[in-house]
């Protein structure tokens, strides 16, 4: 992967994604979660729809960044959240995965306004997410087979 690559992100509810979008971040979220991860689980677990979907598409037209952002009482009552938060295994190493963090935090602001967020994460990624201003909550465990925590950004 070219070090300088540039995403074109946007990021739009759920009726607004066209047919190719939809297709374009169930393959990528079914790509690294289910067979990478050898994860078998329900993808479509019917938040999508209240979700608005951030879309980091590469120069030559291909899905490579996607996260889904999440009002609050969708997973946790008094939270937003997000999930579902993958990079295409090729732009993976090159800081891609904190643009794709900041520009998912930046548009959680924007839709949502300024308020906590809370969300489940793999646990290997707590220095990850704590150095975006997470600190973890509650005991770790396991969801899908995989530890997680919960964590929260005040």
């Amino acid at each position: 992967m070219p070090s300088g690559l540039k995403l074109h992100y946007y990021c739009l509810p759920f009726h607004q994604l066209s047919l190719k979008e939809l297709y374009d971040l169930m393959a990528l979220r079914q790509e690294v979660f289910v067979v990478e991860q050898a994860c078998p689980y329900l993808d479509a677990d019917g938040k999508d729809i209240a979700a608005h979907h951030l879309l980091g598409y590469g120069p030559s037209g291909g899905l490579l960044a996607y996260s889904r952002l999440l009002p609050k009482g969708s997973s946790y009552k008094a939270y937003s959240s997000f999930g579902r938060v993958v990079t295409a295994p090729s732009i993976r190493g090159a800081g891609q995965g904190r643009i794709l963090m900041e520009k998912t935090l930046a548009w959680m602001e924007r839709i949502y306004g300024k308020q906590a967020i809370k969300i489940s994460a793999q646990s290997y990624l707590i220095p990850f997410y704590g150095s975006l201003g997470f600190h973890p909550v509650g005991q770790e465990y396991l969801e899908d087979g995989i530890p997680h925590i919960g964590m929260v950004r005040p």
